[in-house]
This record gives structure tokens, sequence and C-alpha cells, in this order.
């Protein structure tokens, strides 16, 4: 579940960043790190929130997600 693609993004960045709230939810209720960061330091919220997913920031949030968490570029979700 915490496998990386050349990216390092794991499951949870692409359901997050492709709005599959489904998915998200089923992944988070399994284990997956909310804060897992690609090598961008990106994390799942970041995604959700550049994708205009508010139904998956909303379930990111809902279970923590860190809203202060930064990526390479010092930016924040």
């Amino acid at each position: 579940m915490e496998s990386k693609d050349k990216n390092s993004q794991t499951p949870l960045s692409w359901a997050a960043r492709h709005g599959h709230e489904a998915v998200v939810n089923m992944l988070l209720d399994k284990g997956a790190d909310l804060e897992s960061k690609d090598k961008n330091s990106r994390t799942p919220l970041s995604w959700a929130a550049e994708s205009g997913g508010e139904a998956v920031v909303n379930v990111l949030l809902d279970n923590g997600a860190d809203l202060k968490s930064k990526d390479k570029n010092g930016e924040t979700p």
C-alpha cells in the first residue's frame, strides 16, 4: 500500500490527485500514510487541493492532514 512510483507518489497521493474519494477513504481505513511525501515533498493533501477536489480535501483534513506541511518550494496546500 505504501509502494511508490518513479515520482515517489503512493496510491493515496494518486487517488487524492485524481479526486477518487472512495479510494482515498478505503486507503485511509487500511492505514495509508496520510503525510506521505513524493520527490517534491508534496502530500496527498497538496495534490487534492491543487486539483480542486473539495470532497477529497475534506476527507484528508477530517483524518488529520497537516495544513502546514511544506513542499520543496516552501508552499503549503
